[in-house]
């Protein structure tokens, strides 16, 4: 009889491998050149961007695969290179919920090296998607070298919390309509590279704390209003400064 837990080993290799190749020189010259712009490596981008690369991993996985769990021991960046990522985390009583919607030219994660713990949020592909994945070995590995990558961590990390507080912020004293646009402004910001958000109603009301029939009720007339277009777990913003001044709006 054959040993199943070999032959699964074998084809998850093997998928690994030939993954690899499909990915090419061109995701890794595309994960280099959205390196070399990214904010959060700045002023060191151009040398700290081919070392990143070098020592980072990467991977590509289909629509719905997990890239890393909440609570994983072994910490580290993630890089969108091409798709987007879904970010989760668990309430009360266990509940998953949806954080976030990441995509091209984004970078999450945390790092042992300033005290923290396990994974805060589980990583999942929203659509197909290209991910650099940088452990905390790799880390101490480019720091051998460039030891400023540990401020850009630091950077990455502070710009990770102010996101978050904002979003807590938004939730607390935010109306529902400048809520689902103050949210909507963020995602489009953190996905600008991608033609539209790949997104649900049900997503949508998760990450606003708004049930799915009141979303349906404001996009239908930010619609109207030509401000986006709705379709399938799929929003297409079409006026992103009109979007950013309903969320600014008080009443």
């Amino acid at each position: 009889m054959p040993d199943f837990r070999q032959v699964d080993w074998f084809h998850r290799a093997r998928f690994e491998i030939v993954a690899a190749i499909q990915l090419g020189v061109s995701a890794t010259d595309e994960a280099r050149r959205i390196l070399e712009g990214a904010e959060w490596l700045a002023p060191d981008a151009l040398k700290l961007a081919p070392l990143l690369v070098e020592h980072g991993r990467l991977i590509r996985r289909p629509a719905g695969a997990w890239i890393h769990a909440e609570g994983d021991e072994d910490t580290g960046l993630l890089v969108v290179v091409d798709g987007a990522v879904d970010l989760f985390c668990h309430g009360a009583g266990e509940q998953r919920v949806r954080v976030g919607l990441i995509g091209p030219g984004t970078a999450g994660g945390q790092s042992v090296r300033f005290g923290g713990g396990r994974r805060l949020v589980t990583a999942a592909a929203a659509i197909p998607c290209e991910i650099l994945v940088i452990s905390d070995t790799a880390l101490s590995r480019i720091a051998e070298q460039c030891p400023e990558i540990w401020r850009a961590v630091a950077k990455l990390l502070y710009r990770q919390l102010r996101a978050a507080l904002r979003f807590g912020a938004d939730v607390l004293t935010l109306p529902p309509t400048q809520r689902i646009a103050a949210r909507l402004s963020d995602i489009a910001e953190a996905t600008a590279r991608l033609d539209a958000l790949p997104l649900s109603q049900q997503a949508l009301g998760e990450m606003t704390g708004l049930t799915r029939k009141t979303v349906n009720e404001i996009l239908q007339r930010l619609q109207a209003d030509g401000v986006l277009v709705c379709d399938y777990r799929r929003i297409e913003i079409r006026d992103i400064d009109r979007l950013r001044d309903i969320a600014r709006l008080s009443t």
